[in-house]
């Protein structure tokens, strides 16, 4: 066995969902030709840190469990001076990421992909001085989303979601913020945002546009005002069932680098986690900065003009780059 494996696993992802099939998937991978080490996480940071540390003798490293595991592993090798390619399985309540790269929720078959599949170059956010994978928000989306349960997400769909969050919870009050963007500063109240590079939030697609492309080194900014009457929110309703564009209610437009500041301190969500509390951020999108597996038929939305035939390309240009060639 000349090639190896790092395999890291969150016991607790998605009411213990891998409890069953750890056997399976490691054998996934020794009969892929890999010499595999385990490893489960043991608190939170834990995988950002057992990455960082990893030999560079490691082909390949798999990751196991939500958004957030995938957050900490890729932050970890963002880290790294070598970085090492990333296969994921998908095995927490959302994995809005792993759907935007045609990753399988099915645990055996991305385990397949992860050790059969092409080496994807995809864009990462910098969050003033934190990494996030595919969103930064807040309002609503910050002390709402991520706690509903995900039954009531997909008998309500996501404007009916996200306008009974702006209008059931009287804690969430519109902020009052400053956004600067390329040549441009909008100065208004929202009661919610999200800085995104992914085809869903939360679990609800459409909501970042039609325009996503993973590695244009561009994000998907979405800004939403509190609805004022019963007309506001149907209209606001009908936009994000749509997919976002400037309306009334909504400002949407896409940049590389943005600045939020706000009156006062406002919660944020990284990935799905918290993000601190913050009254002024500068969001940046790092293009092509991580390598993660997807599989080879994958169909990603206008990859900056990469086609699935062309992924060859970039798996080898990313190894050429890792050994200085």
């Amino acid at each position: 066995m000349g090639k190896k494996l790092y395999f890291i696993y969150n016991p607790n992802a998605g009411k213990h969902r891998l409890r069953d099939s750890l056997l399976p998937i490691i054998d996934i991978f020794v009969k892929a030709g890999y010499e595999v080490t385990i490893r489960p996480t043991q608190e939170k940071g834990d995988a950002e840190k057992t990455v960082l540390d990893l030999g560079d003798d490691y082909s390949l490293v798999v990751c196991a469990g939500g958004d957030g595991t995938l957050d900490e592993v890729v932050s970890g090798m963002l880290r790294r001076k070598k970085g090492i390619p990333i296969g994921f399985i998908p095995a927490g309540s959302t994995n809005d990421f792993a759907g935007s790269l045609c990753i399988p929720r099915n645990l055996l078959k991305a385990a397949k992909t992860a050790v059969n599949g092409f080496s994807f170059t995809c864009d990462v956010g910098c969050f003033n001085q934190r990494n996030f994978v595919y969103v930064a928000g807040f309002g609503v989306i910050a002390d709402v989303s991520y706690a509903t349960n995900q039954g009531l997400k997909n008998v309500l769909g996501y404007p009916a979601y996200i306008i009974q969050g702006l209008m059931s919870i009287p804690k969430i009050r519109p902020y009052r913020l400053r956004i600067e963007y390329d040549d441009t500063v909008i100065e208004d109240d929202f009661a919610l945002g999200f800085i995104s590079n992914s085809l869903s939030v939360g679990g609800f697609k459409n909501i970042t546009g039609t325009e996503v492309v993973l590695d244009d080194g561009l994000f998907e900014v979405t800004l939403v005002k509190m609805p004022a009457n019963v007309q506001n929110i149907h209209e606001l309703a009908v936009t994000l069932f749509n997919g976002p564009k400037d309306t009334g209610f909504v400002r949407h437009f896409q940049t590389g680098k943005l600045k939020v500041i706000s009156e006062k301190r406002i919660s944020w969500t990284l990935d799905g986690e918290f993000g601190g509390k913050h009254r002024e951020v500068i969001l940046s999108n790092s293009q092509r900065a991580m390598q993660i597996v997807i599989p080879k038929d994958a169909a990603l939305p206008g990859s900056a003009g990469i086609s699935p035939s062309d992924l060859k390309w970039v798996t080898d240009y990313g190894k050429a780059r890792n050994e200085g060639q």
